[in-house]
Order: C-alpha cells, then sequence, then structure tokens
C-alpha cells in the first residue's frame, strides 16, 4: 500500500498530487487483478459478440450492433467503476489497508477522487478494446456523438465510483461481495444497460428510466446512435452522482 506524498519540509503535498499518487497505485492494482479484470473487460466482450450473433433479445429499432455498442460499453462502466470498485474497496477496508490511508491527508474526497481517476485509466483500455471489437462487427458510430459519450462516460464514472465507496464503505467485506455482485446482474438484465429499457416491460421501463444504469446507457446511446445529447438521461447519471458523492463522503468507513 502506499500513502499521499509528503512534502521534504513534513508537510502533505498539495491535494492535486495526493491524488494522482492515490490514482496511479490503485490503477495498478486493478490491471494486476485477473479478477477484475474478467469482469471489467472479458465479460462485456463476450456480451457484445452474444449480442452480435443473435437475434434476441430484442433491441428495438436500428442497426443492432450500432444498438449494442453503447450498452456494452455502458456495462463496462458499471463493472470497472462499480463492481470491481466496491469489492476490492471492500476487501481492502477489511485488511485494515484503508486504515493507513485515514490517517493520511489523502480523506474521503480525495480517495473518491483517485478512485474515479484509476477507474477511467482501465476505462480507456475497455473503450480500446471494445470499440476496436464492435468496429470489426460492423459497428459505425456517429462521429458528431463522440464527444458527447466522452461526457457521459466520464460523469457516469464518477457516479458509480461513489455508488461503490458508499456500499463498500458502509458493509463488511462478504456482503459488499455478494450486493455488488446481485446488483451488477439486476442492472444487466432489468437495468436498461444492454437491453434499451424501451425494450423493457412498461412497469420495468419507467423504474430503469430512473437509474443511473438506463441514464448513462441511454446517453450512449443517443450520442453514437444519433449523434445528440441527452440532458435528461445526463441529468439522471449527475443527480445519482452527487447524491452518492455526498452520502459516501460522509458515511465512508475506513474500518471495517
Amino acid at each position: 500500500m502506499t500513502s499521499a506524498p509528503v512534502a521534504t519540509s513534513g508537510r502533505a503535498a498539495p491535494p492535486r498530487q495526493r491524488v494522482l499518487a492515490q490514482a496511479r497505485f490503485e490503477a495498478g492494482s486493478l490491471l494486476r487483478n485477473g479478477e477484475q479484470l474478467l469482469v471489467s473487460l472479458l465479460l462485456p466482450a463476450m456480451v457484445l459478440v452474444g449480442l452480435a450473433y443473435t437475434s434476441t433479445p430484442s433491441l428495438g429499432p436500428g442497426n443492432r450492433i450500432d444498438v449494442a455498442v453503447p450498452g456494452v460499453l455502458a456495462l463496462c462502466v458499471i463493472s470497472a467503476a462499480f463492481t470491481s470498485q466496491a469489492i476490492a474497496t471492500g476487501f481492502d477496508r477489511r485488511y485494515a489497508v484503508l486504515r493507513y490511508l485515514g490517517v493520511t491527508p489523502l480523506g474521503r474526497g480525495g480517495l473518491i477522487a483517485a478512485k474515479a481517476i484509476a477507474t477511467l485509466v482501465v476505462e480507456l483500455i475497455q473503450v480500446v478494446v471494445i470499440a476496436a471489437l464492435g468496429l470489426a462487427l460492423g459497428w459505425r458510430p456517429e462521429p458528431a456523438g463522440i464527444p458527447y459519450a466522452v461526457l457521459f462516460l466520464v460523469v457516469g464514472t464518477w457516479a458509480f465510483v461513489s455508488l461503490a465507496l458508499l456500499l463498500a464503505g458502509t458493509l463488511r467485506a462478504e456482503a459488499v461481495l455478494a450486493v455488488a455482485n446481485l446488483i451488477w446482474v439486476v442492472l444487466l438484465v432489468l437495468g436498461g444497460v444492454v437491453v434499451p429499457r424501451t425494450e423493457l416491460p412498461q412497469g420495468l421501463s419507467h423504474v430503469a428510466a430512473l437509474l443511473p444504469s438506463a441514464g448513462l446507457a441511454d446517453g450512449l446511446r443517443s450520442a453514437l446512435v444519433d449523434g445528440s445529447l441527452n440532458l435528461p438521461a445526463l441529468g439522471i447519471v449527475v443527480l445519482w452522482g452527487a447524491v452518492a458523492s455526498v452520502l459516501a463522503a460522509r458515511w465512508f468507513r475506513f474500518d471495517d
């Protein structure tokens, strides 16, 4: 485990330097963890190939692969920013790794920022792999929407990392493991991620519209299929991110 850097005078380094140092450590830990890479990269890739070569489930109107890739990118964000981060942080907390961070100047806010940056590094790899696979399968994104897609990826990462820390900082590690994996499955099937929420039963569609998973996936589909910015979807993701950040900063416990 690494600590936040300290200046030679004995005073804490500037906040930016502390956050970046912790982010480098977090990114290295995620990239060295084979189990987390399985969840973050291999499973989304398998989902994309499965959607490309089957006709079920229905993804609604439009070119199937064009609709599938944004949903899988949203799944990548959820896998890396939420499931992987929640489990890794939960067990770091259990084994007292986070207790050490608790006495450094990094703080809760710095920890959230560092984990978000580290997750973005992992997601960059995910996007490259999934985009390359999608292009090989016939995906043709709308170029005008790429900046909007990047915006949703960044905001979605912030929201799901905050939710991961809220979960990992309040429950015991074993509970985090079970709940994080359960939520991943539920969001995959019913959260409007891979299957657009408009293709879900009417009651579920209305519920899914309020979830950050559907907001992220809807925003990515609007950006990469239509080239437009989906402001209602962005508002949903930002709202979840803001609330989760406040709650995580307040309730996150460094001790198990």
